[in-house]
């Protein structure tokens, strides 16, 4: 078994987001609740601090006000100048990442759990962004083996061609811990698939039904996508076997995205310990 000695501070701050779109609730009734009453979420030697992302957008109810908040901490909007004239959700994210950042600072926060919502049928998800980070598959194993036997799944959004802006953790290890080797099941993205669409750029076929609330199961070629509104069925191309995910998200209409392809694969991780100076 192969060991790898953490000799980094232990983890000390944890922030919970909620409220990054004003319309995904069940973060925004938890970070409340915990602002409230956070005995349930402290723990010794830990500073736990839940906070509300984006509070105008949660007291629209809306996903954003000017744009995505989950898409804009890029370095470009980071570093902009403070200005009114900026969309209120760049200004937010400046503001974020002086509170919790900037990232692998020394102050930054050590892990920032974002919680969010779908209108897809994807059950409990954790996103991942690195396959290679060792603490990160070993954290996503414990939480997974922790809700067992609740499914849940890992969409890890590693691509060459997709860059993410959105909510980043900067993760260091716990002490005195030892984790032995592990490994765990990946939905890994290939592609981001649009509706068809006519020659005005409308939508043209909606979510099959029998691909309707089917995230994280089985698509052969062939099988069947899309319907137009004249009862044609379009199916799916290419020659191997997909796991869509975010089926008939209703937030990605404006991102012209009907679902996405994953492939399944598993990803190892090594032994970690961490141990007091």
């Amino acid at each position: 078994m192969t060991s790898c000695h953490i000799a980094e501070e232990p983890v000390k701050k944890v922030a919970i987001f909620g409220g990054t779109h004003g319309n995904e609730l069940t973060g925004v009734f938890l970070v409340k609740h915990w602002l409230e009453d956070g005995a349930e979420i402290q723990r010794v030697g830990l500073e736990v601090k839940p906070f509300i992302t984006n509070p105008r957008a949660v007291k629209k109810c809306s996903r954003y006000i000017d744009c995505d908040l989950n898409r804009v901490f890029d370095l470009e909007n980071l570093g902009k100048n403070r200005s009114e004239d900026l969309p209120y959700e760049v200004r937010r994210a400046q503001e974020i990442n002086y509170l919790f950042g900037p990232k692998d600072s020394e102050d930054a926060y050590d892990i920032i759990f974002d919680l969010h919502n779908t209108t897809s049928n994807m059950g409990c998800t954790l996103i991942l962004e690195d396959s290679t980070n060792d603490f990160l598959i070993q954290m996503f194993h414990y939480i997974k083996t922790s809700l067992a036997p609740l499914p849940c799944y890992v969409y890890l959004i590693e691509h060459p061609s997709l860059k993410y802006a959105t909510t980043r953790s900067v993760a260091k290890y716990p002490v005195g811990k030892e984790f032995p080797s592990c490994a765990i099941e990946v939905y890994k993205i290939m592609e981001k698939v649009d509706y068809p669409r006519n020659e005005s750029g409308e939508i043209a076929a909606i979510i099959h039904p029998n691909l309707q609330d089917q995230d994280w199961k089985p698509l052969h070629p062939g099988d069947p996508v899309f319907l137009t509104l004249d009862g044609k069925t379009i199916p799916l191309d290419g020659d191997c076997t997909v796991y869509p995910v975010f089926v008939n998200e209703a937030a990605y209409y404006e991102k012209k995205e009907a679902f996405t392809k994953t492939t399944k694969l598993t990803l190892n991780a090594k032994s970690i310990h961490s141990s007091l100076h």
